[in-house]
């Protein structure tokens, strides 16, 4: 009895989203509890970082990009 009560509220919920224009979809995540998960990430972020900072192009750009957003921000004050 109390599953259908919750199936119902569920169905009326989603069908409400639906009329919102929204569409239901999966995705699937990274599992953070299995173990070595914490391990793998910093083994990536320091290959990242490794590449970020070897690339001075990239590290030009972003200054420059940084400047245009807080020349904007001061500007619109």
């Amino acid at each position: 009895m109390v599953a259908t009560n919750v199936n119902t509220r569920v169905k009326k919920h989603r069908a409400a989203l639906r009329a919102a224009g929204l569409r239901p979809i999966q995705i699937w995540v990274p599992d953070t509890r299995l173990p070595g998960f914490a391990e793998e990430v910093r083994r990536q972020c320091a290959i990242v970082a490794a590449a970020d900072a070897g690339d001075h192009d990239l590290q030009h750009f972003m200054e420059a990009a940084l400047l245009d957003i807080d020349l904007g921000v001061e500007g619109e004050a």
